[in-house]
């Protein structure tokens, strides 16, 4: 006797087909994990040529990264700031990790009043072992 409702041509289709829910999980899973540990680079928003030196040293945990253009312009976060906000925009970006520091990124053709000018900002932020010039390593 035949039971109803159930043909046994479906039946036969339930068992064939392959649930695809666990192999989702894992997938989602593994984008989840490949997201959160993806180390996001910092970048000024402006390519600079920066001067050689001899004595580089390279630093790790960078938290702020200003670039100084050849025409004196300052960039911070892909954005163009103005000099009279460069160490309220160093503080707010310093609060976000504490540990961290400053790198300048300055143009061989930018002055050295600029320059100075966010070097005394940045000191006046953070300690001053944390603040460094960015340097060519092509030596």
């Amino acid at each position: 006797m035949r039971r109803r409702g159930y043909s046994s041509a479906a039946g036969a289709e339930d068992e064939g087909a392959v649930d695809l829910t666990p192999m989702l999980d894992v997938v989602f899973i593994m984008l989840i994990f490949f997201i959160v540990t993806a180390t996001f680079i910092k970048e000024s928003g402006v390519d600079v040529n920066r001067p050689d030196a001899s004595t580089e040293q390279q630093k790790d945990n960078i938290t702020v990264l200003v670039a100084i253009s050849a025409d004196n312009s300052i960039w911070i976060d892909k954005r163009r700031i103005d000099i009279r906000s460069v160490r309220a925009n160093i503080e707010r970006l310093h609060a976000e990790n504490p540990e961290g520091g400053v790198v300048i990124q300055a143009d061989e053709l930018s002055s050295v009043k600029t320059f100075t000018s966010v070097l005394d900002a940045a000191r006046s932020v953070v300690p001053h072992e944390k603040v460094s010039l960015a340097t060519d390593s092509s030596n």
